[in-house]
């Protein structure tokens, strides 16, 4: 049995910003690819809305801080084989000063956390990593998501090329999201239930390949 970890914010979550709730489980990208790539591969949504890469959140009612959750997810979760990393969106709040190369060195710290991990058993190799940048923001009227990411959606459409050149730098395996899925208009972040799915179904054959399936 391998084991996938989808590690993001709520992209992977299911926000579903028409209805301010969530996506039917089985529109869920993690879903969608765990259906795709069969009995043979368990599959294991972990998103958090408003999650960061290294960021503290202060207004948030729990911790949305990945580097720091993230290697208690490893360990709860492990032996894994493959980890899919979709974050940086909430990076590129106005609050956080970032720009998207700012981005990328928050994704290669938690590239580093994952190849640095003391794994708690015997595992045979440490496992792939795969990095997906998010679908560019929108323009919206939405009065609470279009005032916070004010400004953004050029450094939003940045953020494929740096993460491709991280995959390279880094060795890991790379998806662009965007190439499959836009967000929605509504609020400008989330995207609706087909092109959630849309992205468990791009993410399928290279998940397949880099698990040796």
């Amino acid at each position: 049995m391998k084991t996938v970890l989808c590690f993001g914010d709520s992209l992977t979550w299911g926000m579903d910003a028409e209805n301010d709730t969530r996506h039917a489980y089985e529109n869920r990208w993690p879903s969608v690819l765990q259906k795709g790539l069969g009995h043979g591969v368990r599959v294991i949504p972990e998103g958090l809305n408003g999650r960061t890469t290294v960021y503290d959140d202060h207004t948030a009612e729990c911790d949305r801080n990945g580097a720091r959750l993230l290697p208690t997810i490893l360990e709860t979760h492990a032996p894994l084989d493959l980890i899919i990393i979709l974050l940086g969106t909430n990076d590129l709040k106005p609050v956080f000063a970032n720009n998207a190369v700012i981005v990328g060195h928050g994704i290669k710290r938690l590239v580093q956390i994952i190849r640095h991990h003391p794994w708690p058993m015997d595992m045979e190799s440490e496992p792939e990593i795969l990095l997906v940048s998010p679908p560019p923001f929108c323009e919206t009227d939405d009065p609470l998501l279009g005032p916070m990411f004010a400004g953004r959606i050029g450094e939003s459409q940045h953020l494929a090329s740096v993460y491709r050149d991280l995959a390279d730098e880094l060795g890991c395996g790379f998806f662009d999201a965007g190439a499959v899925a836009k967000t929605t208009p509504i609020d400008g972040i989330h995207l609706d239930a087909e092109n959630t799915a849309a992205i468990g179904r791009g993410l399928e054959p290279i998940a397949r390949m880099m698990l040796g399936m």
